[in-house]
């Protein structure tokens, strides 16, 4: 058992400055920033929609498909506010397989860390010079986040992640929305614990740094399902779940309470189409009651050009090679209806 340090990788800063935002952008991204956090704390009475591949695994097809989200959203942003997701890493129950574009810039390729610091940032810096729209991102590694700090628009930590120390402390100090997603045994005691410590100001070390922050508000939860002991899937957006949700994450204990769906996972057991279903449902429920209304601010989805998945290997253009997705046709009927009933 051994570790062998392979070769120093550029710091975050040095990243940036090689692929830097325009100032336009940047300038745009404040304002864009503001809109997402008026959603979360209920002060914006439209939805966030997080929406994308499972994985962002090639830059044409990814530029493709926000490309028409970007035009997409614009129809639609008197309801939503749309975020694209751009996950460029992977988290591996058995710790194996295809990682995400950090450690395969070649998904058929072996890893390259340095090639991956580059290839990440450089698609989220094109997705959203090209489209305008800022991106979210699945914070798998939490001293990674830097090299795409500028670009992201909101933050999920992983159902696997979400009981971390690391995770929480790190959430408490950067400076967009994280979604704490309820761990894969479905526990909601952990979640909400999750939240709060990322609410909370936090003294811990960073990149070799003691760092302090000053808690983020807008941490919160994402639902996903669970597995259950007896290895079946079990969702948690159902009216009863969200009702009783409602009862524990309230505004006594946590700033800005709000949820966020994620329709696929757990919570379709893992087949997309069911994602339609689930965002109906989940509005039904909003409209039958004003505290699950309150609390419910947005939806997850995972869609990209076509439906369904691949093989790593499967020379689909636009097709997951991750989980299964929802293709583009089917995405952009859910998308206005989301729209048209929120």
């Amino acid at each position: 058992m051994s570790m062998k340090f392979k070769r120093l990788l550029p710091i975050p800063k040095d990243i940036r400055a090689e692929m830097p935002l325009s100032p336009e952008m940047a300038e745009r991204k404040a304002s864009f920033d503001a809109a997402v956090s008026a959603v979360l704390r209920g002060e914006d009475d439209r939805l966030l929609l997080i929406i994308g591949p499972c994985s962002a695994d090639r830059e044409d097809s990814v530029l493709d498909y926000v490309t028409r989200l970007a035009k997409l959203a614009e129809t639609v942003s008197e309801r939503l506010v749309v975020i694209p997701r751009v996950y460029t890493n992977k988290p591996r129950t058995k710790g194996t397989g295809y990682k995400g574009l950090l450690h395969n810039p070649d998904p058929e390729a072996a890893d390259d860390m340095l090639g991956g610091v580059k290839a990440i940032r450089r698609m989220h810096l094109r997705v959203v010079e090209e489209t305008g729209l800022f991106t979210a991102d699945e914070m798998l590694y939490p001293t990674n986040y830097q090299y795409l700090i500028d670009l992201l628009a909101y933050i999920a930590v992983g159902a696997r992640s979400v009981e971390n120390q690391e995770h929480r402390l790190v959430a408490s100090g950067v400076p967009m929305p994280v979604g704490m997603k309820n761990p894969t045994g479905g526990s909601t005691d952990v979640m909400l614990n999750s939240i709060y410590a990322a609410q909370q100001p936090q003294t811990f070390i960073f990149r070799n740094w003691e760092v302090q922050t000053t808690g983020n508000p807008l941490a919160h939860s994402v639902l996903r399902g669970y597995v259950g002991l007896d290895g079946i899937n079990y969702p948690n957006y159902h009216y009863e779940y969200l009702e009783r949700l409602a009862e524990k994450y309230t505004e006594d204990r946590f700033r800005n309470p709000a949820v966020v769906i994620d329709c696929n996972h757990d919570n379709s057991g893992k087949r997309p189409l069911e994602q339609i279903r689930i965002c109906h449902e989940v509005l039904d429920s909003a409209h039958r009651s004003t505290e699950i209304k309150r609390l419910v601010r947005g939806f997850m989805v995972e869609s990209y050009l076509e439906d369904g998945n691949q093989p790593v290997n499967g020379g689909v253009y636009g097709k997951s090679i991750t989980d299964a997705c929802l293709g583009w046709e089917k995405t952009e009927r859910l998308v206005k209806e989301i729209a048209e009933r929120s």
